[in-house]
């Protein structure tokens, strides 16, 4: 790593940090940003142990500040959904750019990190498919059982095959050893026979 990178992961959660909205951890209530950033870097470290700086740095600023846009500030049908998630990675791109040339990084690498966040050219950047691996693998450890239980089954099966053909072979094979409860695990079990 260079000298920036300590620097930049510290400015990066000082930012998540700010979150008026708290995730659930065996420490107790922390603000939910925060603890998606460490859960991205936790589970990249865990399936891409040989992973970058940039991939790093992106995987930690994937969500950078995420509820200043929230989805109800658009449409609530799927052109909405779709317009939100295009306008929150060019939002967090563009804000981890700034932290990033605080902390002393140059422009060249600022733009290769930004382009991870933006998931540009996934299935074809190895760096982009192993973000959007870990992105799928913290949403279906951490947060799909809560989501699960607001949706109808059919709903969440699709969504599973959606999750599943976005992701790698080696996302593939982590995610069929996550640690996830009975109903989940059936409804991946389904979603994969299908």
């Amino acid at each position: 790593m260079t000298q920036h990178f300590d620097t930049a992961i510290a400015l990066l959660d000082e930012a998540n940090a700010q979150d008026p909205n708290s995730a659930g951890t065996p420490a107790g209530p922390r603000p939910a940003e925060l603890v998606y950033a460490e859960r991205m870097s936790a589970t990249l470290e865990l399936v891409y142990p040989q992973a970058g700086e940039d991939l790093k740095l992106a995987a930690r600023a994937q969500h950078l500040k995420r509820w200043t846009l929230p989805r109800t500030d658009f449409p609530m049908d799927r052109k909405g959904y779709f317009a939100w998630r295009n306008a929150a990675k060019v939002m967090h791109a563009d804000l981890a750019a700034g932290i990033l040339s605080a902390a002393g990084y140059e422009e060249e690498r600022i733009a290769r990190v930004q382009g991870l966040i933006r998931k540009e050219r996934v299935k074809r950047d190895a760096e982009a498919q192993a973000l959007e691996d870990v992105a799928c693998l913290v949403f279906l450890e951490h947060y799909f059982s809560a989501f699960a239980a607001k949706h109808d089954d059919e709903k969440l099966i699709g969504i599973l095959r959606k999750t599943w053909a976005k992701m790698s072979e080696t996302g593939h094979a982590a995610a069929l050893k996550l640690p996830l409860d009975t109903q989940s695990r059936g409804l991946v079990e389904q979603a994969l026979a299908g």
